[in-house]
Formats: structure tokens, C-alpha cells, sequence
């Protein structure tokens, strides 16, 4: 038997995604938008420098996945709001000009906290919340409500440390507080962006790279 009283946490930013309605389509169709979609958001993840060694793999979750990023200074997480989603948002487009019979839209959820590890993978509290967050009903009503290829949803923490403070290319406006959910008894708010209305509005300036 393991030792469950060895395991310590180790602190991750969470990233978690999914593809709008993967269930309406046919097994063969479901091959290639896996493909598809684990090509478009490694290309995504490479772009803006966040290699393998600065990640864990990504755990498989059918039409969808969520990969765990390890903190360090280069990765700082406006980063993540200033090129990874912006990136993620281009790639999307672009897959779906090229290829528009394989054309798919993602709800992203993005937490950061602490993460619990075992032989069998990883779990804790703050994995549940950002997965409670990404299927939210409203966040899912939110991407049918639109024309752009993702909406992301950021966890209270993630707005209160990074989103509020103004860092460049972060603007809060583009925000709603749309989503509440309950983890363990306890409520936890999402603040809902649509990177490509907040860019054609310029509400959000553009990073395309990390330096």
C-alpha cells in the first residue's frame, strides 16, 4: 500500500479544456479532432515557450484535457493571459480557415493552486474547481452565445492575482463575473472572457510571443 501521508502538494497553474459538442460526431470524426485538437494546443503551448520540462503531460480527457504548468519565473502567469490564450484563440482560427470540415471551438479554464500527486496520477481540490468551472452550464452558454472559437473562464484567484492589477495586455473589463460554482461546500466565482471580442473591441492588446 502507498504511504498517503508522504504526498505533499506542489504548486501548478491548471490548464483545462474542452471541445463544444465532440459527442454529436462520429467515432472517425472523433480521431481526427483529437488529433487535431492535441496538435493545435501543443503548437499553442510551444509558441509561447512553455516546453515539455516546464510541464506534466497532458492527462487525456477524451474531448478534452488538462495539463499542469510547474511555476517558474519565466511562465509568470499574466503570461498566460497575455500569449498562451491569445495564441490558442489564433491557432483555433486558423485550423478552422484551413480545414473547415474540422473546425472545433474549446472552453478553457485556467486555476492555479495545489496539486496532489500518486502513482496514479494527479487529483486535489483546486483540479476539481478548475474542472467545476470549465462545465459550468453558463460558460457553455456562453461559447452558443458566440461566433469565436473559445471562451475562457479564470478562477477568483487567477482575477485577484493577475487580472485586476492591470498588467500590460490585461485589460479586467473584458470579464464578467459569469460563473459560480461549489467545491467541498464552499462557493468559487469565474470570470468568463471571449478573447476574440475583447481583441476586436482592443480591449486586450496583443502579445503574440513570450520574450
Amino acid at each position: 500500500m502507498n504511504d498517503v501521508t508522504a504526498i505533499q502538494p506542489r504548486q501548478r497553474t491548471i490548464v483545462a479544456w474542452d471541445v463544444e459538442g465532440s459527442t454529436t460526431r462520429t467515432n472517425m470524426a472523433r480521431a481526427a479532432l483529437r488529433e487535431d485538437m492535441y496538435h493545435v494546443f501543443e503548437t499553442a503551448l510551444l509558441a509561447c515557450k512553455i516546453t515539455e520540462e516546464l510541464r506534466e503531460p497532458f492527462e487525456d480527457r477524451g474531448d478534452g484535457g488538462v495539463v499542469l504548468i510547474r511555476p517558474v519565473d519565466r511562465l509568470p502567469k499574466p503570461m498566460f493571459l497575455q500569449a498562451f490564450v491569445p495564441m490558442l484563440n489564433d491557432m483555433l482560427e486558423e485550423h478552422g480557415y484551413a480545414f473547415p470540415d474540422r473546425a472545433f471551438r474549446l472552453r478553457v479554464a485556467i486555476h492555479s493552486g495545489e496539486v496532489l500527486f500518486d502513482r496514479n496520477g494527479f487529483f486535489g481540490e483546486d483540479v476539481d474547481i478548475t474542472f467545476r468551472l470549465l462545465n459550468a452550464p453558463k460558460l457553455k452558454r456562453r461559447l452558443r452565445m458566440t461566433a469565436a472559437s473559445l471562451v475562457l473562464v479564470v478562477s477568483d484567484h487567477i482575477h485577484r492575482s493577475v487580472v485586476r492589477h492591470g498588467y500590460e495586455g490585461i485589460d479586467e473589463r473584458s470579464f464578467e463575473p459569469l460563473v459560480e460554482v461549489v467545491v467541498a461546500s464552499l462557493p468559487y466565482k469565474g470570470w468568463v472572457q471571449v478573447p476574440a471580442e475583447a481583441l476586436a473591441s482592443q480591449v486586450v492588446p496583443r502579445i503574440d510571443r513570450v520574450s
